[in-house]
Parts: structure tokens; sequence; C-alpha cells
């Protein structure tokens, strides 16, 4: 008898091992050429191994006060809050994947009383029928096909995901705060110039009027040039009224209530990195976001795996023992245990066409997937792309606006000298300083492009996350 039963789980045992054989899930690989160099629009990039993707917010951006708010933004962001609540769920996750491997194991005491027909088999002898038992039961499903282990590895890829996803958003968020800390800067330098102007057509309003007293210009150039005055203070209360809106939006990114926002100048913002983005492979491996695009591939892969084991046979092995008694005194005697252990395995042959199902939507996931992170790096290389050209621009028009300005305050300063000598119309004067005041406005709005473009490299190459 014992022979027997020891040949019986020698079976079982033996059956697992002949049928891993034919294992069923695959290992991941990347997609062939979904990576490709050609997309890069390499003429403008360095190749050169040490880049900007490598280097972190707290060495790109120098600014004591910017570093204090993105520090209050990682810390405080509701978006930052969000995505570690979502790590913990994926990790929850990813330790019930690990425990796929082992036995469940349930305890269950039951208490059962009957009151028997006196017309039934067991009534003539019993009226009442107390059962007490204290049972475990055990079950084991043995990993044939790869699909436990597939399961683990979809869980595994979702959490990375996760993680790759936090840190996506923590550098979208820096970027975000930069961005609008500086956008902040150049209207705060953009209302000093409206101020100043104000300050200097107020006084040349003064001149003008003295000079219709004096007979050299009439009463139009008078209310001409009043009326500048009031373009400039109406220019004014606009820049305000964006100052207070930049603020609040500020604060919302920093996760605090509306308020004011401490900051420095446009004039201090020194930017010391040098911009060289390297090559193409080096800025794929660290951009948090296109590892978890193709993490979320990796998870799909895995899931396919798991519908694709679906079609063969579980092995299955399950066991119960304990004790069962009709008298409580005598419910751990020895006479009381009892065990159960069965084997079998599992064939789906008629299920609604259930499992034909889940395994094509799953190819269909993956390939959408696939699609995604295909898309993801697309995106990618467009956006370092765009973001290095604009800066290159951006610095280039940069000196060119200098020059402009520089350009129209002279003649803004030399047509007011002729006008006070009668030489030249009121409506030069009017125009030359117009133009001044808008390339003056222009010069700081081509430095905010600058910094926009660096704060857009920064955040294309990945926020230098290793």
């Amino acid at each position: 008898m014992k022979k027997q039963l020891i040949n019986r789980f020698l079976i079982l045992g033996v059956v697992p091992l002949l049928l891993a054989s034919c294992f069923a899930a695959k290992d991941y690989e990347r997609p062939e050429g979904i990576v490709n160099d050609l997309n890069y629009r390499t003429d403008n990039l360095p190749a050169d191994s040490s880049n900007v993707s490598l280097i972190s917010w707290q060495d790109l951006f120098t600014d004591p006060l910017l570093k204090t708010h993105i520090e209050e933004g990682l810390a405080q962001n509701i978006d930052i809050r969000v995505a570690m609540q979502q790590i913990l769920a994926a990790q929850a996750y990813f330790k019930q994947g690990k425990q796929g491997y082992f036995p469940t194991l349930s305890v269950s005491p039951q208490y059962t009383h009957q009151e028997l027909s006196s017309n039934s088999q067991f009534g003539s002898q019993f009226s009442t029928l107390d059962v007490y038992q204290l049972a475990g039961n055990l079950s084991w499903e043995a990993d044939i096909w790869g699909k436990i282990r597939s399961n683990e590895r979809a869980f595994a890829a979702s959490y990375l995901q996760t993680i790759e996803a936090h840190k996506a958003v923590k550098t979208q968020l820096i970027a975000n705060i930069a961005s609008a800390y500086f956008q902040l800067l150049a209207l705060d330098e953009q209302l000093a110039v409206t101020e100043r102007t104000i300050e200097t057509r107020s006084s040349s309003l003064e001149t003008t009027r003295a000079l219709k007293e004096a007979g050299n210009v009439t009463e139009v150039g008078v209310k001409q040039t009043e009326a500048q005055l009031y373009t400039a203070q109406a220019l004014r209360l606009d820049i305000l009224n964006q100052i207070r809106l930049q603020e609040n939006s500020l604060s919302i990114l920093l996760g605090k209530e509306p308020g004011p926002i401490a900051r420095t100048k446009l004039s201090e913002q020194e930017i010391t990195t040098p911009l060289k983005t390297g090559v193409p492979a080096e800025l794929l491996s660290n951009r948090p976001d296109i590892r978890a695009s193709e993490y979320n591939l990796m998870n799909a892969f895995e899931l396919t795996n798991v519908a694709r084991s679906s079609f063969y046979p579980s092995l299955t092995l399950t066991a119960s023992g304990g004790f069962q008694s009709l008298n409580f005194d005598k419910l751990f005697d020895s006479s009381s245990l009892f065990a159960t252990i069965i084997g079998g395995l599992t064939q789906p042959i008629f299920n609604g066409r259930q499992i034909r199902t889940q395994y094509e939507v799953s190819q269909a996931n993956q390939e959408e997937a696939k699609l995604n992170f295909r898309n993801a790096l697309l995106n990618a290389t467009r956006e370092v792309s765009d973001a290095l050209y604009s800066y290159e621009i951006a610095t280039e028009k940069l000196g060119v606006k200098k020059n402009e300005y520089e350009a129209y305050e002279l003649a803004t300063s030399y047509s007011e000298e002729l006008l006070d000598n009668g030489l030249v119309n009121y409506l030069e004067v009017l125009t030359a300083r117009q133009n001044a005041l808008n390339s003056s406005l222009d010069l700081v709005d081509t430095r905010f492009n600058q910094l926009q473009a660096i704060v857009d490299l920064y955040e294309a190459l990945g926020g230098g996350w290793e």
C-alpha cells in the first residue's frame, strides 16, 4: 500500500518536469528597429559622453531662491504625492506576484449540528448529530507553462513603470516651476521697463506742453504724447495682473495657497552648464518616460504569456487534513485524524471562447504598448531637437536684440534733442519712443526664451535621473 502511494507521488512529481520541457512562456526582447538613430537631427548634436541629461537640476539652476522653490514643490506638490501612492500600490502587487510560487494554506474550524428525521436512514438511530472539525487546506499549482513567472514579471514591470513615471512627474514639475519662475522674473523686468517708460513719458508730456506754448508743436502733438503715456500706464496694469496670475500658478505648483513668491532678478540668472546633449543612445537611456513606456511594453508582453498559458493544462496539488469527531472531548485524539491528497490536470475544452478572447485582447494590448513606445521615442527626438535649436536661436537673437535696443535708444535720444530745437516732426519722436519700448520688451522676452529653451532641453533629456 505504501509502495503504491509512493509511486503515485513520484508520478505527480515527474509529470511537471516532463511538461516543463514544452515551456510556453517567452522571454522579452526589445523589438528590432524601434530605436533608430536616424530619427535624430544629429547635425547639431555633439557626440560627447558628458551631457546635460546626466546633470541634476541642483547643478543646472544656480538661483538659490529657485532651488528652494523646487525643493518645496518636490516635497508638497499634489501630483508628486499622487505618483508616490501609485508606486506603493504597484509595490503591493509586485509583492503579491512573488508569492505565486508558494502554496496557499487555510485553516477552517467547523461545528455542525443536525436534527435527523426518524424516517431517514440514520434517524432511527440518532435524533441529532453533532460534528466537530478542525481542518487545514493546502493548495499548490505547478508553474509548468511559466504563467506564475510571467505574472511575477508583469507585476515587476508595472512596479518599475510607476517608479519611472514618478521620475517623469518630478522632471516635469521641476521644469514647470523653473519656467514659471523665469516667466515671473521676465514680467518683473517688463514691469520695471514700463514704469521707467511712464516716468520718461510723463516728463516728455511736460516738455511737449512747453514746446506747444513756444509754438514748436501743435495740440495734436501734446495729445499724441499724452496718449502714449496712457498706453504705457495701461500696459503696466496688464503686467501687474499677469504677475499676480503667475504667482498664483507657481504657488499651486509648490503645493500651497496662492500668494507672493520670493524671487531674484532676470539679470542675475546664469547657466554655467555646457549644453552638450550627447549621443542618441545616452539620451534614450536617461529619459524616465521612455523607460516607463518600455516597462509598459514588458508588462503587456508578460500578460500575453499569461494568456497563452491558459490554453494548456494546469497541474494542481491539493491536500486537506485535520481532526474530526462526534465528541468534542475526543477531537484531538489520534483516531480523529483524517487526510486527503488530490493531484490533477485541468485542460480547458469548452469555455465560451473566453481563453481565446483574453489571448487576442492581450496581443492587441501588446501591440498598442509597442506603438506607444515607438511614439514616445519619436517625441523624445523631436523635443530634444526643438529645445536645442530654440536655445541656439534665442542666444543668437539675444545679441541682435541688444543691438536693436541700443539703436532705438539712441534714435529716441537724438529725435527728442532735435525736437527741442525744432528740427524734426513730433511724429518721428513718438515713433522712436514706441519702437524703443517695444524693443526693450522684446529683449526681455528673448532672454526669457533663452532660459525657457534651457528648461525645455533639461526636460527633454530626462531631467538628470540615473
